[in-house]
């Protein structure tokens, strides 16, 4: 089985990035971003794809995953949606990477967006899995239709403290039972779980995943450090860059949408395309398809007109 071995690591921002980097040095940078909860692992066949068209693949862990560590005890241990997209900026930042094809799902698709919508100077294309995936948080206590309030049990179970003490003392079953429902149609087998799941034995993991599902609801504070991102994403910006959106017919969490649902969220050239027999994990169920939209949007990097 394929692991996203040597890790690098690199200080940027608040925290020392552990990633994983294939392809040339010189190559059109594209960064993976993972979601919760999965781990660098969703991409371990689509980075050698990637690599072998010459691209410079970076698979960073997200906050609270992996090998990625806080630099200071005192720095809140924040899920919230700002503080991924910092870290990514930071990230490119410390890489010194000017401009990026960025692609990811989840937590991972959200730092993408945000990144994406805020400083699109720094994103040459995007590719998002669930389409537009920054938080309306104002509009949060509304309710959904009985069904996606059916799926999204977890997030309700995670505000209580019932829910961080279930999560901390039962992770692994708890994430694995998530990965079952999310993906019905996926059959993984226990060592493709066990390879991502050893990245949520971290002393943060808990504090960072409870912050996360507590912040998008407006249940809890934000880290002030992020909240002049907050406020410029509560204005739900639009996304200019040239981005391809996916959803999946079998996902478990969110159901699949056709193009209009997001369309006034995208104000520059955007595909939507639905994928049959793909849940919520879509990289790691159909890596031949992210790794040719990630593909498709590489020639960007190549006009170096800031959008």
């Amino acid at each position: 089985m394929n692991r996203m071995e040597p890790l690098r690591k690199i200080e940027a921002g608040v925290l020392e990035v552990a990633y994983f980097e294939a392809g040339p040095a010189d190559g059109p940078p594209v960064l993976l971003m993972h979601g919760f909860p999965y781990d660098i692992h969703t991409y371990a066949e689509v980075a050698p794809m990637l690599a072998g068209q010459s691209c410079r693949v970076i698979v960073p862990y997200l906050r609270g995953y992996g090998a990625t560590r806080f630099l200071s005890d005192a720095t809140p241990r924040s899920g919230e949606q700002a503080a991924l997209g910092a870290d990514l900026l930071a990230l490119l930042d410390a890489l010194a990477i000017p401009r990026a094809v960025l692609a990811g799902y989840d937590w991972g698709g959200r730092a993408a967006c945000v990144v994406a919508a805020l400083w699109p100077e720094r994103c040459a294309g995007l590719v998002s899995f669930n389409s537009y995936n920054i938080q309306d948080i104002a509009k949060a206590m509304e309710p959904d239709t009985p069904a996606n309030e059916h799926s999204l049990w977890y997030q309700y179970y995670f505000h209580s403290e019932r829910g961080r003490a279930g999560l901390a003392k039962d992770r692994k079953a708890l994430t694995r039972l998530l990965w079952q429902l999310w993906s019905p149609t996926w059959k993984f087998d226990n060592a493709t779980f066990e390879r991502s799941a050893a990245a949520f034995d971290h002393p943060d993991f808990v504090d960072v995943v409870i912050h996360s599902y507590r912040h998008r609801f407006g249940l809890v504070a934000g880290d002030p450090a992020y909240g002049y991102i907050e406020r410029r994403l509560a204005a739900q910006p639009a996304i200019a860059v040239p981005t391809i959106t996916f959803d999946g017919l079998d996902d478990g969490v969110r159901p699949p949408a056709d193009a209009s649902a997001h369309s006034h969220r995208f104000s520059g050239p955007r595909s939507h395309r639905l994928v049959p027999g793909v849940g919520h994990n879509m990289p790691q169920e159909a890596p031949r398809i992210f790794a040719d939209a990630v593909l498709e949007l590489v020639p960007a990097l190549h006009n170096n007109t800031a959008r």
